[in-house]
């Protein structure tokens, strides 16, 4: 309950702006002089919602530590507003739970984990009123896991090296350690491993191999990547019968099919697109003319 001393404790701050100018002469606290002085208001609450959502938060219980909180934010870059945020987080964590939290930032490569792994300090020159220090993880801290039997002792962690080393010189060597590792499990066991590795790959190269790799190696996996990468290579049949099947018509009709016509039927991969082409070189005057009007 509010008392009568608790509201004069602040309010004489309100009657004499410039107090605590002179308080801070008393206390020797390294602070400028203030220029001037001005009463906001002094309700905090959020009058509109404010999205504030760590990644992920987990309770860690220990028998004989306790508990703690680990809240854990994936960093793509720098950016200069997170630290805020991460202290807003790390803040209300306390408020609400009243549980040590750690603050884990995961990252994809060194300058932005070096980045969010500094101690960053809130406050005035001299005399910081809060502190945050996140655990920061990159590549340079994560093992590179390319041994198929490492990663199978723990598939976890191998994906986790997959995804902070994606785009790395030697991330072909630890995606082909994990799906070798993969053949050795249960379904249910890949299934998370595959998909949550595909979606922490951030090059198209990278991506490609791992969908090749799971293709090869995971002959009995029938999860979505699996089967979309089956269900696109029986389109790219499809698309090469179509296109096969036009340059044939337009040699038994005897038309000349210069290299660029050649190179831009053999190239394309929309099944829709081949069928028109098909079309026109039943008819076509030359085998320019089906690319007519495109």
């Amino acid at each position: 309950m509010v008392s009568p001393p608790h509201e004069a404790m602040h309010h004489i701050f309100r009657h004499d702006l410039h107090l605590f100018s002179r308080l801070k002469d008393v206390l020797g606290l390294p602070l400028p002089a203030a220029v001037d002085a001005v009463v906001l208001p002094n309700d905090l609450t959020e009058t509109k919602p404010v999205e504030r959502r760590v990644d992920t938060l987990l309770r860690l219980d220990s028998a004989q530590d306790g508990s703690l909180l680990l809240a854990i934010e994936a960093q793509g870059k720098k950016d200069p507003a997170k630290p805020a945020s991460w202290a807003y987080y790390v803040s209300y964590l306390w408020t609400k739970y009243g549980l040590p939290t750690v603050l884990l930032v995961v990252c994809q490569d060194r300058g932005t984990a070096e980045w969010a792994g500094q101690t960053v300090t809130y406050g005035p020159p001299g005399m910081p009123t809060l502190s945050i220090q996140p655990v920061a993880v990159g590549p340079h801290d994560m093992p590179a896991i390319t041994d198929p039997a490492e990663a199978g002792e723990d598939l976890a962690l191998a994906a986790l090296s997959a995804i902070a080393h994606a785009g790395a010189p030697d991330i072909g060597e630890i995606l082909k350690a994990l799906s070798t590792a993969l053949r050795y499990v249960p379904e249910i066991v890949a299934d998370p491993i595959v998909e949550l590795t595909a979606q922490g790959l951030n090059k198209r190269s990278d991506q490609e191999n791992w969908r090749t790799l799971v293709a090869a190696n995971l002959s009995f996996y029938k999860s979505y990547l699996s089967e979309e990468i089956r269900d696109e290579g029986r389109a790219e049949g499809r698309a090469q019968g179509s296109a096969d099947a036009m340059l044939l018509v337009l040699e038994q009709r005897g038309l000349d099919v210069p290299d660029d016509v050649r190179d831009r039927v053999t190239a394309c991969g929309d099944p829709d697109v081949l069928r028109t082409w098909l079309t026109r070189a039943v008819t076509a005057a030359t085998a320019e003319e089906i690319f007519a009007d495109e």
